[in-house]
């Protein structure tokens, strides 16, 4: 585990998956980060890449030929990240591809998450090489759980979240047994900016979002205000989720989007597929701001 501090914050990295699972108030103590309690889900902030969700039957197809994925792909959990550079104030940790990642994902790649502090915000930064020499498809984004609620004296449903704009958008549904994008939208803003947590509000899976105006969320309790934000201008589509048992909420800004369930599986023309040419670098960063009141 690596860690960086500073006089508001203390956080640490997992090196397996490089997954963000500490942030904490050098102040007070208090802790934002979910505990990753395996009896609810086992997990703080996964990072996606180079898909995100999951792929119809597991499987695509690239140029004629089928490999299979889990989801979310092949960095969380991946035992094979490495720490590629540390500053006072960043992380930076690397994913080469190498021959068992061609078996799954056919592109030669350098994947690096670096996660720099500075004063009360962590900024999260995704940078992929594209060291083949063919056009490389791919998906990426962030998933970090925050503890909801923070503090003792409080419920889940102290909580909601309020967006940046007042919105219109609907949420996109998922089936439940194959994890995949169905036909089905329902509206769940009406015109506002904020929606109260519960629960059963995941009870079918995540809201997904791919049309809002909003490039922040904020974090709000009812009792102690504003608890953090999470900024992703680079990112297009957004996933709210937890375990209904679980007491946190996953921000997830998306590079990408699960398989919906009438997709041919062609890894080409996946809905939010991004493209990369050979020898370019692509970068997308988002951001969590911890309130300075409470640290």
């Amino acid at each position: 585990m690596f860690t960086l501090e500073n006089n508001k914050l203390k956080i640490a990295v997992k090196k397996t998956g490089a997954e963000l699972c500490q942030i904490t108030s050098v102040k007070n103590g208090t802790e934002f980060m979910w505990d990753a309690n395996p009896n609810v889900w086992g997990s703080f902030a996964p990072n996606l890449f180079p898909i995100i969700g999951a792929l119809k039957n597991d499987t695509y197809v690239f140029e004629k030929q089928e490999y299979k994925l889990p989801k979310h792909g092949i960095v969380r959990n991946n035992e094979d990240v490495v720490l590629h550079e540390q500053t006072p104030k960043s992380l930076t940790f690397k994913l080469l591809y190498c021959e068992a990642s061609l078996k799954l994902y056919p592109f030669k790649f350098e994947f690096y998450i670096t996660y720099t502090l500075t004063n009360n915000i962590i900024e999260v930064l995704y940078t992929v090489k594209n060291v083949d020499t063919k056009t490389m498809y791919f998906s990426v984004g962030g998933h970090p759980a925050f503890k909801c609620p923070v503090f003792e004296n409080e419920q889940y449903e102290d909580y909601f979240l309020e967006f940046e704009y007042s919105e219109t958008s609907k949420t996109h549904l998922i089936n439940m047994e194959n994890g995949l994008i169905s036909s089905l939208a329902i509206p769940l803003f009406n015109k506002s900016n904020n929606i109260p947590l519960t629960h059963d509000l995941f009870n079918d899976d995540a809201l997904i979002f791919k049309d809002l105006k909003s490039k922040k969320v904020t974090l709000k309790s009812t009792l102690y205000g504003n608890i953090l934000s999470v900024s992703y201008n680079d990112f297009p589509y957004l996933g709210i989720w937890a375990k209904p048992t679980g007491d946190y909420v996953c921000i997830e800004p998306w590079l990408g989007i699960a398989d919906n369930e009438g997709f041919n599986q062609d890894f080409k023309t996946k809905e939010g597929i991004l493209k990369l040419k050979a020898g370019d670098t692509f970068k997308a960063r988002y951001s969590i701001e911890i309130n300075k009141g409470l640290v």
